[in-house]
């Protein structure tokens, strides 16, 4: 397999989809690895396996329907395995292995499959000082832009995933990129104050636009620097409440395809209005784990 990824948006044509088959018992508190997590298991909200299953499947109709060659993990009984973007990533021709949560190692190995397809010179496994999530890491073009967390605290944070370490380790993989670094606001309890990685609020979609909530950057020039980047005309604003529902988590099948939830009245009319075709799919109940249609998706091939 070739892999090649250069940006967030150019024509798919091969992806991981996760899997929500046999995702096990609903966690308990202390397995929750987010606060949205937290909230729908207190409130006995969490999403139901089958729903879940069905909403996966959607997408895949739709990945399909743009002849787009859909890889499964094996499924791993009594596992969640939806999130397959935080355990590798792609940049050019290269899969870099994420250092994630230690309790989620065994995704990886539910992906040999495809993994044993790359050349062996083309899989990158990074230090194990570098934590690193695929939701932090966008590649758009010659930048690298990736979210972080660098706060004296942050082994206080199960929701800091990615650190200086992993930015400087991919920065030293890609010396031809620039790489841009943004802080992100975290918090262990408010999912409204939360920006679990950097796709949970921003995204590049599209030649030049963006979706962006200001305050999951805890730095207000690294937000700025952003809206200057891609022009404030060509940024879509999101909500608190919008952040927390997942509106920058869509996902791009080409410059001019996205899919999207339904339920983003607001945006798929923006979409629309801005030239984009949007193919509505229901994921709210994925969206109860903190996490949505890019969290659950890992390109490999792009035009």
């Amino acid at each position: 397999m070739r892999l090649h990824i250069q940006n967030e948006t150019s024509r798919l044509r091969a992806v991981i989809l996760g899997t929500a088959e046999s995702i096990g018992p609903i966690p308990t508190i202390e397995e929750a690895y987010d606060p949205k997590s937290v909230q729908h298991i207190k409130a006995g909200t969490y999403p139901k396996e089958e729903d879940m299953i069905k909403e996966m499947e959607a997408v895949a109709d739709v990945l399909k329907k743009y002849d787009v060659k859909v890889y499964r993990p094996e499924i791993i009984k009594d596992y969640n395995q939806i999130f397959t973007r935080d355990i590798a990533f792609v940049i050019d021709d290269k899969i870099i292995k994420a250092n994630i949560l230690p309790d989620r190692d065994r995704e990886i190995d539910a992906i040999e499959h495809v993994w044993t397809q790359i050349p062996k010179e083309r899989r990158i496994r990074l230090p194990e000082e570098c934590h690193v999530e695929g939701g932090d890491v966008m590649p758009w073009n010659d930048y690298i832009f990736i979210g972080t967390y660098s706060g004296e605290d942050y082994s206080n944070y199960i929701t800091a995933r990615t650190n200086m370490d992993a930015v400087i380790a991919i920065q030293e993989l890609f010396p031809h990129k620039t790489i841009k670094s943004f802080e992100l606001r975290k918090s262990n309890t408010d999912p409204k104050e939360n920006a679990l990685h950097l796709d949970c609020c921003f995204q590049p979609i599209g030649k030049n636009k963006a979706i962006i909530h200001k305050n999951g950057f805890l730095v207000e020039s690294e937000y700025q620097w952003l809206v200057d980047f891609f022009g404030k005309e060509n940024v879509f604003e999101i909500t608190k409440e919008e952040m927390y529902h997942m509106n920058s988590n869509i996902f791009s099948i080409s410059e001019e395809v996205i899919i999207s939830e339904r339920h983003f009245t607001r945006l798929n009319t923006w979409l629309r209005n801005n030239g984009f075709t949007v193919e509505e799919v229901p994921y709210a109940e994925i969206a109860k784990q903190e996490g949505l249609l890019r969290c659950s998706t890992m390109p490999l091939i792009r035009d």
